[in-house]
């Protein structure tokens, strides 16, 4: 998956670092994150190559292999950086070389998106201040604390013996095979969330829900766990429209390469467990 890096390793604990002259630096611009390929690799801009005025701020994010890298705020006006970089969405960075870039890449969308929107306290809407000593938006008015947004969510496998049960999302641009998949509400646990979205995506009833593996998803701000089950009773798809295009139960053998692990997605690493009959061992990461 995405995350998985090594032997790079990708550091999150917060320093109260301002950035050297050769530490990266990530610039977002409308359209997205800018950034160059150099040979088909991905290149992102160091300090030194940034004509920062009194008006930017640069927020640590993160290290990797020991050496941090910074986000530079509010964005790209007036930076003077060279063409070569250029805006980028967050999906642009799923295939992308090396790995373990377009996976810091993908986490710094995760904190960009969370700095541009934790600006006003939501309790009485005065300006947030950056904390300084750890990665937190404090209120100097009414004391208020905000950390970091992160968004838990299930992928569910249902299985009915040597079939699993493959959908398609409505109305989105991802329009490769999937599995039934939600956000965990306020009050339920994952595995109560599992049996929901099941009930509500495709009506199936399902058991022995078991954790498989998880992934964090910095494309849009979420915890992905993921859950192999069972089918509990019929078969029968009622499919909500709203939320799917599709859904079809699939023979293990009969599953080819549009349903194959891409090495990005906690999804697909669960469809090839399946294909390969190992949806029972739990992954270890």
């Amino acid at each position: 998956m995405i995350q998985d890096i090594a032997p790079h390793r990708l550091d999150n604990q917060y320093r109260p670092l301002q950035p050297q002259p050769q530490d990266t630096v990530l610039v977002f611009a409308p359209g997205g994150l800018l950034c160059a390929l150099a040979d088909g690799a991905l290149r992102f801009p160091a300090r030194r190559e940034l004509d920062a005025g009194a008006g930017c701020r640069f927020f640590y994010l993160f290290a990797l292999d020991g050496r941090p890298w910074f986000l530079a705020w509010p964005g790209a006006e007036e930076l003077g950086l060279p063409p070569c970089y250029q805006p980028q969405p967050s999906a642009f960075f799923r295939g992308c070389r090396p790995r373990a870039l377009a996976y810091a890449a993908v986490t710094a969308f995760h904190l960009w998106h969370w700095y541009d929107t934790a600006r006003w306290c939501g309790h009485c809407g005065a300006p947030l201040v950056h904390d300084g000593r750890e990665r937190m938006m404090r209120c100097p008015a009414c004391g208020n604390l905000i950390y970091p947004r992160i968004s838990p969510s299930v992928i569910a496998g249902v299985c009915d013996g040597d079939r699993i049960l493959m959908t398609r999302y409505a109305g989105r641009a991802y329009t490769r095979w999937a599995l039934v998949a939600g956000f965990t509400e306020i009050g339920e646990t994952p595995e109560q969330t599992v049996a929901r979205e099941v009930r509500e995506e495709v009506g199936l009833a399902v058991k022995n829900i078991r954790y498989w593996g998880s992934q964090p998803w910095g494309f849009t701000g979420g915890l992905l766990l993921g859950y192999f089950c069972e089918l509990d009773g019929s078969d029968a798809v009622t499919l909500d429209e709203s939320e799917l295009a599709c859904a079809q139960w699939t023979a293990r053998g009969a599953m080819d390469e549009t349903m194959a692990d891409d090495g990005v997605s906690l999804t697909r690493a669960m469809m090839r467990a399946f294909a390969l009959g190992q949806e029972r061992a739990a992954r270890r990461d």
